[in-house]
């Protein structure tokens, strides 16, 4: 690892992940073309491929309600909370070889009100088809509650594809109200659930990209001409109010998924 960064290259695949700037994904180029938009300049939301945690998405103005105490949080996409924290911080090693790394970053003193650490793993396949991600949420001293995901903006020309049987239906202020909806047609700017398959993105002239998770929930972003979102998440935006996981000591809350391409 150089100057903040870690990089690994298998095949006719590299990664390299900006461990100082929450750990994301910086660069993912498969077969000499670059997939994933790197430019620090957007602001730390805009970005690479970063693990949102403790929370993934909007927190309706920043306000959650656990365990009979409220609790208000910033609001870092006004009048919402997005996205947790860990994306803006750095992160430390804990373990790492050629081809995968192992990182970790504290919460406790932020404006997170747990004591909480995240883990992130990152690992190339030997042969260069694929990078698997791993995502753990840690309690430190007590129960909390949480959600996690990553949030990759691809770059385009791209095209998606993908199965979903219903999509989180938004109000006015554009978080989930706790029903369903059949998916419409796009653009979108939402959360999909009951998914058959995973979602699919074919880059013009270059590889095609599976997305493989176990994640429940699926946000897709696509209203912007240079990138498109395709976020997987443990559970839906707002989650800490319509529902988080329960995490323990001991217990965490853990996310995977595993991005596998092939090419001409």
């Amino acid at each position: 690892m150089t100057d903040g960064t870690w990089t690994a290259s298998a095949g006719d695949a590299s990664v390299t992940v900006d461990v100082d700037r929450g750990c994301r994904i910086s660069s993912l180029v498969v077969d000499g073309r670059e997939l994933l938009i790197g430019d620090p300049a957007r602001g730390p939301l805009e970005w690479g491929c970063y693990p949102m945690a403790p929370f993934a998405g909007r927190v309706r103005h920043g306000r959650f309600t656990f365990d009979d105490e409220t609790y208000q949080l910033p609001c870092n996409l006004p009048p919402h909370a997005i996205h947790g924290y860990a994306l803006a911080l750095p992160w430390s090693p804990v373990d790492g070889g050629d081809t995968s790394g192992v990182w970790t970053v504290s919460l406790r003193g932020t404006p997170w009100p747990f004591a909480c650490r995240v883990v992130h793993r990152v690992a190339l396949a030997a042969d260069g088809s694929s990078l698997a991600l791993t995502l753990e949420v840690h309690a430190d001293d007590g129960p909390m509650p949480a959600s996690c995901g990553w949030h990759p903006w691809w770059r385009r020309p791209v095209t998606l594809s993908f199965d979903a049987e219903r999509m989180w239906r938004l109000d006015a202020q554009g978080i989930p109200d706790g029903t369903f909806v059949a998916p419409p047609p796009g653009p979108w700017d939402d959360c999909f659930t009951w998914l058959h398959g995973p979602p699919v993105l074919v880059f013009e002239g270059g590889p095609v990209v599976t997305i493989e998770s176990p994640c429940p929930q699926l946000v897709v972003f696509d209203e912007r001409d240079d990138a498109v979102c395709v976020e997987p998440q443990t559970h839906p935006p707002d989650a800490l109010n319509l529902g988080p996981a329960l995490v323990l000591p001991g217990a965490p809350l853990v996310a995977t998924a595993t991005f596998r391409w092939r090419t001409s």
